[in-house]
């Protein structure tokens, strides 16, 4: 199906994405949203989980690496951990 996608006459938005991912995952991006505004979020990872991961991995020193591991602040890292220890 790529060879008859005219990636010159994209959309700008889509010629943008098919630079990015390639045709053919355009192709299916277009067909699964085609029509639908989409917001992208900030983060990558699911604030909840995220929080789950902090608390299994934390190890009493790495509260920065665990903030840049998963896009958060180290202040919601510690706010995380300070939760968690209040409910045990």
């Amino acid at each position: 199906m790529e060879e008859e996608v005219d990636v010159e006459a994209l959309h700008s938005f889509y010629r943008g994405v098919s630079e990015l991912i390639g045709v053919e995952n355009m192709l299916r991006l277009f067909d699964q949203y085609r029509g639908m505004q989409i917001t992208i979020p900030i983060h990558l990872y699911d604030r909840n989980l995220a929080a789950e991961h902090v608390i299994k991995h934390y190890n009493g020193h790495n509260a920065y690496e665990l903030a840049n591991k998963y896009g958060y602040s180290q202040r919601w890292v510690a706010k995380v951990l300070r939760d968690y220890q209040r409910k045990e």
